[in-house]
């Protein structure tokens, strides 16, 4: 996967080079640049940012800077025989519907006003080839600027909280660690990020509960029995109820909205005790039985690790 991220602090990006993301651009399976917006620009001072039409505090970052940078990147990325400048006027996007079909980047524009950034979209740009991401200063992008390439690209504007920062920066580092670890071979094991909080399947809409290493005492605390027994089925039980109360302490409102027919009985039973579930009614056939209660959590009762 190629990233591309466009700033005015290069330096901010350098975390980009250690642990996860760092091995991976050092095996090849990530390549990231990272580009000045400073080097889009042709007066004395550098300027990005002007005064905001209609008044109002702050400052905002400049059209032609990041038209210019934006044009000269996706031309980067265009196969050998449409080299050339980008102008935008080609209709391969409207063509074909598919930018990665035609080698053209998917945006990613972080700020408070965007999409809340989920596990989900993670893993829809984690299938992408080439990302570029435009984080912004002071009161954010002349909005032409995102008008444009959205036309001509895939754009996502993305936010990471309920929250303002300084500056787009924190939010691609963020970004860039979800969408790395969902890649093939990036993760040392590869099951690892399949029991990660709101990943697909059992654990969506779920909070990941707590885990255990060695030693099995440490300060007079022990660890659960259910851990050091071996039995699968009753440990993925355990991991499971307690991912459900962990999300009902601190995430009620996921468990508000989860989809009842990923529940079962024993889930039901479980938010029952921890309080009043406002968990819809699950689906159930004629006789009132749901056959993902069976067999859910792996073999037979009786399955014991050897």
């Amino acid at each position: 996967m190629r990233l591309d991220v466009v700033t005015i602090f290069p330096e901010y990006l350098e975390p980009l080079n250690v642990s996860l993301v760092g091995k991976a651009r050092a095996r090849g399976q990530l390549d990231v640049r990272v580009h000045d917006l400073r080097a889009w620009t042709y007066d004395r001072h550098h300027t990005v940012d002007d005064t905001p039409y209609g008044g109002g505090p702050g400052m905002v970052m400049k059209p032609e800077p990041w038209g210019e940078a934006l044009d000269e990147i996706i031309a980067s990325g265009r196969s050998a025989s449409d080299a050339g400048p980008w102008d935008g006027t080609s209709s391969e996007v409207a063509d074909s519907g598919d930018a990665d079909q035609t080698n053209l980047p998917t945006l990613v524009v972080p700020t408070p006003s965007g999409r809340p950034f989920t596990q989900e979209l993670a893993a829809e740009l984690a299938t992408k080839r080439w990302l570029v991401f435009t984080p912004a200063r002071y009161e954010g992008i002349d909005r032409r600027v995102i008008e444009e390439y959205g036309e001509r690209t895939e754009l996502h504007e993305v936010s990471i909280g309920d929250y303002v920062l300084a500056g787009g920066e924190a939010p691609v580092l963020v970004i860039v660690e979800a969408v790395a670890r969902l890649l093939p071979g990036v993760l040392g094991n590869a099951q690892s990020h399949r029991d990660d909080s709101f990943a697909p399947g059992s654990m969506s809409d779920l909070l990941e509960g707590p885990v255990y290493t060695k030693p099995p005492e440490w300060r007079g605390r022990g660890i659960p029995e259910v851990l050091l027994s071996g039995h699968h089925e009753r440990i993925a039980r355990w991991r499971r109820d307690q991912a459900l109360l962990r999300t009902r302490s601190h995430r009620p409102d996921l468990i508000e909205r989860c989809d009842p027919d990923t529940l079962d009985r024993h889930d039901l039973a479980t938010l029952a005790e921890s309080a009043t579930s406002p968990v819809r009614e699950p689906r159930t056939d004629s006789g009132g039985h749901r056959p993902e209660d069976e067999g859910r959590f792996g073999g037979p009762d009786d399955a014991v690790e050897e």
